[in-house]
């Protein structure tokens, strides 16, 4: 299997960011790590192995990416203001420069979010935020409102709210979403959504669910037994939904 490894000085994040490229070609899939994991997280866990079969056939070419979330949404002494900014600036890199690097390397139309756990509310956060650059949403144990508080799960943000995050909450802006654009992109995207039947965020993904449903925005929901949040259940879920 193709296996390369990049780094650069991104100026929008203001440090060298990481990531792994595994593949040569197909449809290129972005994949963002959990909430502790770092861009060699999906191969750590053995999901590359799972999916070697589909990349060394041409079919999928994988983009691990690094994580700044301790620097952001997790980093709890700046004020939760500073947080989201931050998180909107991880976002700038991705698509600014990662896209574009992925873009460069292969020119296959069909670009794939992906994540597990908060790499989830990663990649469905900005698949729904930018659904003309993805044509499919492959969500595995995610919660898409950071602000709700559920079991040792709290409020990412304190109870503190601002535009910003009311931007970056999936359940938060899509009821209100009117952009005709905006949904016709997202009316054509393949969106696959996986959850454990005791998973915390088992409702959080029914509502969202829900919300897609309303907006005639058609989408797969599977529950998995037990709670399914780890890489056991991701390595067995990556070959059916990636």
């Amino acid at each position: 299997m193709q296996r390369e490894y990049h780094r650069w000085h991104s100026p929008r994040l203001g440090r060298t960011m990481e990531l792994l490229v595994f593949g040569h070609a197909g449809a290129k899939v972005l994949v963002f790590p959990t909430r502790d994991g770092r861009f060699y997280e999906y191969e750590k866990l053995r999901i590359v192995h799972q999916l070697a079969h589909k990349i060394n056939a041409g079919q999928l070419q994988l983009f691990c990416v690094d994580s700044v979330d301790h620097d952001a949404l997790y980093c709890f002494w700046k004020h939760p203001a500073e947080r989201i900014r931050r998180h909107m600036q991880f976002e700038d890199y991705i698509l600014h420069e990662v896209l574009p690097f992925m873009q460069h390397k292969n020119q296959h139309p069909c670009t794939i979010a992906h994540g597990c756990s908060l790499g989830a509310f990663h990649a469905a956060n900005i698949a729904f935020r930018h659904p003309h650059l993805f044509q499919k949403l492959s969500a595995f144990s995610g919660r898409y409102d950071l602000t709700m508080q559920e079991e040792s799960f709290s409020d990412l943000f304190n109870g503190y709210y601002d535009e910003n995050i009311y931007f970056h909450t999936p359940t938060h802006f899509l009821p209100n979403l009117t952009c005709e654009w905006r949904l016709q992109h997202l009316r054509q995207m393949d969106i696959v959504l996986v959850i454990g039947k005791e998973d915390p965020f088992l409702g959080n993904n029914h509502h969202l669910s829900y919300i897609l449903h309303s907006k005639g925005i058609r989408h797969q929901l599977h529950e998995w037994n037990e709670r399914a949040h780890r890489g056991y259940y991701w390595r067995r879920m990556a070959p059916l939904y990636v």
